[in-house]
């Protein structure tokens, strides 16, 4: 007697491991082997290039706070808000201009920073913080499209009329900014502020090495900022108007 035809479902196949790519093999003469180090030597060469500019561009141009040249207009460049208020990498940049005003080495304070977004303000945050510490609102000037490094020279220049000026960041950043402004023909003093060496700090350091290489394409190619708009007197009333 036949017990039917039903079939017995199948064992189920065990999954197949994931294939990765292999990776490329090392050359196997000699002469392939040099080649091969030859070419990450070079490319090694042309990460560093934009750093080596950076620094070559910007060497003699680095003061601090006791020692920078008495110049009209400051410029701090944006660093974060947390809840609306400067972060303490952004507080510390304000506070060496709030110090720069109080001793007479600068008139007017340019704030340039990002205010994409309605519920985002770094200007009018940078501003607030300012006259707390004793900058008159009169002399604090905003920009409210300074969306990166390169955007905030070039609106300095362009929208602001700014030809010379104290620029205030940190020591990582600062000579990102002095090349940039200097490209884009601001006449540059670079304060680079001191903070503890933290997670952010090394974050930051890091970031610059790629960071150089869209300045070193900006100062070159020097591409309209993303927003440029019509030429503001800010920075000229503020300087009429002192003291």
């Amino acid at each position: 007697m036949r017990l039917g035809t039903a079939r017995l479902p199948r064992p189920l196949r065990p999954l197949r491991l994931l294939r990765f790519p292999r990776l490329p093999r090392l050359p196997r003469t000699r002469a392939g082997r040099r080649r091969l180090v030859r070419v990450v030597m070079a490319g090694c060469v042309l990460a560093l290039l934009p750093s080596a500019w950076l620094r070559l561009a910007s060497e003699d141009r680095l003061r601090t706070t006791a020692d920078v040249p008495r110049t009209e207009v400051a410029v701090v460049f944006g660093a974060g808000l947390r809840d609306g208020e400067p972060s303490p990498y952004l507080a510390r940049r304000l506070d060496a201009a709030a110090g720069l005003y109080r001793a007479g080495r600068i008139d007017v304070v340019l704030v340039t920073g990002d205010n994409s977004r309605e519920e985002y303000d770094e200007p009018d945050a940078m501003r607030a913080y300012l006259t707390r510490k004793g900058v008159p609102g009169a002399r604090v000037v905003s920009d409210y499209a300074g969306f990166d490094t390169w955007d905030s020279c070039v609106r300095a220049k362009k929208i602001f009329g700014v030809d010379e000026a104290v620029l205030i960041s940190q020591a990582f950043h600062i000579r990102r900014a002095v090349a940039l402004c200097e490209a884009a023909g601001v006449r540059s003093y670079g304060v680079g502020v001191q903070d503890k060496h933290d997670v952010t700090w090394y974050y930051g350091g890091a970031r610059e090495i790629l960071a150089a290489g869209k300045a070193a394409l900006d100062a070159s190619f020097e591409p309209d900022p993303r927003f440029l708009g019509p030429r503001e007197q800010g920075v000229a009333e503020a300087l009429r108007t002192r003291p």
